[in-house]
């Protein structure tokens, strides 16, 4: 793994089931507050027990911010959060292996099919936006914007473009080196759907679950270009330069505020945690998932994410 987890009190370290790719160290949140007091508080009695996470790298972040502050209410209930990619998490989770998963996209109906089949009810409680953003190396000086359609004919896999100029002739005729998030992320599955038809991405491309990986090697070669969640382009917009995205409408450049209000489309998503129903009646479970949801609005922000609106979130605290 390319970046050692935080060793926290709320010990976060990486599950099984997939390559991980832990979140950078400086996305670690001050103290955080109660976004919401719909629910009732956390618990004040002391409780103890293990919570297992695991899941998508993008939503990381979040969870270990959430785990962190939670570690300073319940020092003695130990978070352990893995970072296996969505599809990973979601094979340890209807295993059994797991309480919570984090995922950057839906279940799909053969991940549902896997928990049905060993007997593990969920429910899904939508926690924030996140904008899937298009990056190359912070010295390249003509990618001023790409198309949909220009995105497909670089990242997909049917006769992809060797060189920059077979993507727009005022390109320079260099060749084009390809960073994206492996098969178990649900980033790529995202914009596999979105951008690529579900016809995947490029065999030569260099794959990473951990999402470092492909912020060092885009920050290391001027004709690289990748794609990862908003936030770690916020924690490394030194190192990279942002892609605007023209979906027909013209270009767009993902920001808190054209990904909360839809307009950095097709690339703006929510993003989950799934809960079993079974882990959810350990009373450590139900308090941290409760502290969770009371928190998430603003630990969300505060380490690179675009928080729902309030109602929305009075809608998923109904869910508990």
């Amino acid at each position: 793994m390319a970046a050692a987890l935080l060793a926290l009190a709320a010990s976060c370290g990486t599950g099984g089931g997939g390559g991980g790719g832990a979140a950078p160290a400086s996305l670690s949140p001050s103290a955080g507050g109660s976004a919401s007091a719909s629910l009732p508080p956390a618990s004040a009695s002391t409780l103890s027990g293990n919570i297992e996470i695991d899941g998508s790298s993008t939503v990381y972040p979040i969870t270990e911010a959430v785990a962190e502050e939670y570690g300073k209410e319940q020092p003695k209930v130990r978070v352990t959060v893995g970072v296996s990619g969505t599809g990973g998490g979601f094979k340890r989770f209807c295993n059994g292996e797991t309480d919570i998963s984090d995922a950057s996209r839906p279940i799909k109906d053969e991940e549902k099919a896997a928990c049905e089949e060993n007997g593990i009810d969920y429910f899904d409680l939508k926690i924030a936006f996140d904008g899937l953003s298009v990056v190359g190396n912070k010295d390249n000086d003509f990618l001023d914007h790409l198309t949909v359609e220009e995105l497909a004919r670089i990242f997909g896999s049917e006769n992809p473009a060797k060189t920059w100029n077979e993507v727009r002739a005022s390109f320079p005729a260099e060749p084009i080196t390809v960073y994206s998030p492996g098969a178990d992320s649900g980033t790529f599955d995202y914009f596999n759907e979105e951008i690529l038809g579900k016809k995947g991405v490029r065999q030569d491309a260099t794959f990473s679950e951990d999402d470092n990986t492909l912020v060092t090697g885009v920050a290391g070669d001027r004709n690289a270009i990748g794609f990862f969640g908003f936030a770690y382009y916020e924690e490394n917009k030194d190192r990279l330069r942002v892609v605007p995205v023209d979906a027909g409408a013209g270009p767009v450049t993902p920001s808190f505020e054209t990904i909360r209000d839809g307009l950095y489309s097709p690339l703006s998503r929510p993003v989950f945690i799934y809960v079993s129903r079974a882990a959810y009646e350990r009373p450590e479970v139900k308090d941290f998932v409760r502290f969770y949801m009371e928190n998430v609005k603003e630990l969300s922000a505060e380490v690179g994410y675009i928080p729902l609106p309030d109602e929305e979130y009075a809608s998923e605290q109904g869910k508990l």
